[in-house]
């Protein structure tokens, strides 16, 4: 299986960017977007010159709890710069997404609550909501993180999506909002940190 495969068989399919939009990202954007891959793993991430965005984060199942995905996120963390991604809020039928939050919460990341985060799927045009999960050496604000997804979501989610997808993903102002009164609890509040992932 090759990395594409990888990623594909674990995300849901409204979350993939398709191999295309993947593969041109990587050549065309090659100084910003990149894949950090072993049989183990695999990580795509967007690296600009104030945060990094990761893309998609697969461990092999064989592999899990051996601390591969730690020292991923360490070796980003060197860099000294906010870290920011989408996790999709907790499904209780899905145990990873749990697990996901778990290791999140484990290293150290914040939910961003004022952040609402809300795009419709090209793949199966249904909306999307998303919650944003972040690292800052420096706590930073919530402000900074929103705008920093907004360049991510222009720079790298809808890249050259009309001429890829054949139509557009919507614009950024309808997807990403920056509310500090929005009624949104704290996703990481509700997991138990002291499981390993």
């Amino acid at each position: 299986m090759n990395w594409y495969e990888k990623l594909n068989k674990y995300f849901p399919v409204e979350e993939m960017k398709s191999r295309e939009h993947m593969e041109r990202l990587l050549e065309e954007k090659g100084d910003v977007y990149y894949k950090d891959e072993s049989p183990q793993h695999v990580m795509m991430y967007a690296e600009f010159d104030s945060f990094i965005f990761i893309d998609y984060v697969w461990v092999s199942s064989e592999t899990r709890g051996q601390g591969i995905g730690h020292q991923l996120i360490e070796k980003l963390k060197a860099k000294n710069k906010p870290i920011i991604l989408e996790v999709e809020p907790i499904d209780y039928e899905d145990s990873d997404t749990e697990k996901r939050l778990h290791f999140y919460n484990r290293e150290g990341f914040t939910h961003a609550q004022s952040i609402g985060y809300n795009r419709r799927s090209l793949a199966t045009n249904e909306e999307t909501p998303m919650e944003i999960l972040y690292w800052s050496p420096d706590n930073d604000s919530e402000e900074v993180i929103y705008e920093q997804m907004k360049k991510m979501y222009e720079d790298i989610h809808t890249y050259k999506d009309e001429e890829i997808y054949g139509k557009s993903y919507q614009p950024v102002d309808e997807v990403l909002v920056y509310d500090e009164s929005r009624e949104c609890e704290d996703i990481l509040s509700s997991v138990n940190v002291t499981e390993r992932a």
